[in-house]
């Protein structure tokens, strides 16, 4: 019947929604056998009732206080081996595993984030991903003060050399993303990069005195 319209009798459509909690292929089985519809196929009697939004009422989740069909039941020995095929053995390892030392870029912002042999304080793992830049800079210099973040100096993310990096104040940004000024700090030529620092520290510290005064 692919391309026509399925007709059925008021009384076919009555006997449907009083069964309507059946089974949808118990329910077309049955239909078909009783009013002789062997043109009703079971993906167009599972649509009619959609239309007709003539449910089930099942959910397909376990309701409150039900117990599962296979409760107490040991699994057969063929169905254990099947399931030990694919299950991890003692000391196997996923294979997208990366362990502590393992970097990669990070394809949004271009900061290399590094593996470290430190507990995840998130999920608990043995290891946790960190951004190598921060990470090497607080072991020399301590946590990154509050308020303050870590800025490149010579505008390469992947030089995570402690002394490529420069602890600044958060308000500094603007300044050195030109939102004041005509220069942008990661856009200016090496030679400029701490002139174009300098004059954005002397601005916020300006800034600073003026609030102050108030």
């Amino acid at each position: 019947m692919k391309g026509r319209a399925i007709v059925y009798l008021p009384k076919e459509l009555a006997w449907i929604e009083a069964r309507k909690d059946m089974p949808r292929a118990e329910l077309h089985a049955l239909f078909c056998a009783y009013w002789q519809r062997n043109d009703v196929l079971l993906g167009a009697f599972k649509n009619l009732c959609k239309r007709k939004r003539w449910m089930t009422g099942r959910t397909g989740c376990f309701s409150k206080g039900q117990v599962p069909f296979n409760k107490g039941k040991p699994m057969s020995p063929e169905v254990r081996a099947k399931c030990l095929a694919t299950t991890f053995k003692a000391g196997q390892l996923p294979h997208n595993y990366r362990g502590p030392g393992h970097e990669r870029v990070d394809s949004e912002e271009g900061y290399v984030i590094m593996i470290v042999a430190e507990k995840n304080p998130w999920t608990g793992a043995d290891t946790r991903p960190v951004q190598k830049h921060r990470y090497l800079w607080e072991q020399i210099n301590g946590p990154v003060p509050e308020g303050h973040v870590l800025k490149c100096l010579d505008g390469d993310k992947k030089n995570c050399a402690p002394e490529n990096w420069e602890a600044i104040p958060q308000a500094l940004l603007p300044r050195l993303n030109a939102r004041w000024s005509g220069v942008k700090y990661d856009d200016a030529a090496p030679e400029l990069k701490p002139a174009v620092m300098t004059v954005a520290k002397l601005d916020h510290a300006a800034r600073l005195a003026r609030a102050s005064r108030k």
